[in-house]
């Protein structure tokens, strides 16, 4: 059997460099959700209103309640983990 040579072969930095691009846009995505918490609430794509069955009549949306917003998943992990460190500390 030969032995090899301990050098770096191609797939081990084509792997590197995919781990370092997924901590990239890991933390991108964080900096986006502590900077921008909000995001338009996907049921009433934003406008906070709802069409009655018929067509005629607006109510407001369940989910969001008429505001438009929703709080971003990465958002609700930074206030979990935030409120979690706050918890152990008192």
């Amino acid at each position: 059997m030969p032995t090899l040579a301990a050098t770096a072969t191609p797939e081990t930095t084509m792997i590197g460099a995919l781990i370092l691009a997924a901590m990239i846009a890991t933390l991108c995505y964080a900096l986006g959700c502590w900077i921008w918490p909000f995001g338009n609430c996907r049921k009433c794509h934003g406008s906070g209103k709802r069409r009655s069955p018929f067509g005629r009549a607006f109510g407001l949306c369940r989910r969001c309640h008429g505001d438009g917003r929703r709080l971003r998943i990465g958002r609700r992990i930074i206030n979990t983990v935030r409120e979690l460190h706050d918890k152990g500390t008192r």
